[in-house]
């Protein structure tokens, strides 16, 4: 029977993350003694526990079909190997998110990206630093370093820095700013295109339909309410996402029952318009399952 490999980070901040969309999807593992290599259980998909950075070129290697990674490192990867097409991201999944940034000393007067044309530009990116400066037609010096990117102006390696940001706390605390954002990237499942059998295409394809229902489940709000009828119309424009919700008449009084799934956020200014359109009993629930 074909099997499905999924390759995710051992560790680091997007490892339980991954492994929890995937067990809510329904997937289980035996593990094996190095935790290293996952068996699945109840749905044929394999999990390989590997380094952030292996997991595209586990993929364009043919190791595995799909891989949990940022969307930087697949970049880095893909134009590192000058294989842009050869992998797909099938889904952005809406955790790890983060931004490859241009940061540079405090002092250092400088106000605009362009100004940085002819600099030495440390990074952990090398491919994707220089592919998206080289969009802007700025040509700079690249220096590659494996880690501790932001303390390469205060040793005078570089003039400035391009590196992931989360809250710029480390920028701060070395003493730099953040002059300009040139990427924005979060977790995505990326899968090979080529090379794939009819029947793991078919595993894939029901793998997807989960994921999706999984994807809309964390997204979307269940919600229940009483309303005057003559209210429906307005009441369904308040509710977001929503175009179709359920009625049903409420015994002995002239007012009814709506229920609605919410496919985007529902926040308590909704809940207020609600109550100001003559709502009552307003409940907001998570939905723990979805599918089309």
């Amino acid at each position: 029977m074909s099997r499905l490999r999924v390759a995710i980070q051992k560790s680091g901040r997007l490892s339980e993350k991954s492994l929890d969309i995937l067990k809510s999807c329904g997937l289980s593992f035996a593990r094996s003694k190095d935790k290293l290599f996952w068996y699945g259980r109840d749905f044929p998909v394999d999990v390989l526990l590997v380094r952030d950075d292996d997991i595209p070129r586990m993929l364009l290697d043919g190791v595995c079909e799909l891989g949990i990674v940022g969307e930087n490192i697949a970049s880095e990867v893909m134009l590192e190997r000058n294989s842009e097409s050869e992998l797909k991201r099938l889904r952005k999944l809406g955790f790890g998110h983060c931004r490859l940034s241009i940061a540079v000393p405090e002092e250092m007067e400088i106000t605009a990206i362009s100004q940085l044309a002819g600099t030495r530009i440390a990074t952990s990116y090398p491919a994707l630093t220089r592919h998206l400066l080289e969009k802007q037609g700025i040509e700079t010096h690249i220096v590659e370093l494996s880690g501790s990117v932001e303390i390469a102006p205060g040793l005078g390696t570089a003039d400035a820095i391009s590196d992931l940001v989360s809250t710029g706390t480390t920028l701060r605390a070395n003493h730099l700013r953040e002059l300009d954002e040139l990427y924005q990237s979060q977790a995505a499942l990326y899968g090979r295109v080529n090379d794939i059998s009819a029947e793991k295409k078919a595993l894939l394809d029901r793998l997807l339909s989960r994921l999706e229902g999984v994807m809309q489940a964390r997204e979307s709000k269940y919600v229940m309410l009483h309303a005057p009828r003559e209210a429906l119309e307005r009441i369904t424009e308040l509710l977001p996402g929503v175009e179709h919700p359920s009625i049903m008449p409420l015994e002995g009084s002239d007012r009814i029952a709506i229920h609605a799934v919410c496919g985007e956020a529902v926040f308590w200014e909704h809940l207020e318009a609600l109550k100001a359109e003559g709502a009552s009993a307003i409940l907001v629930l998570p939905v723990e399952k979805m599918l089309a």
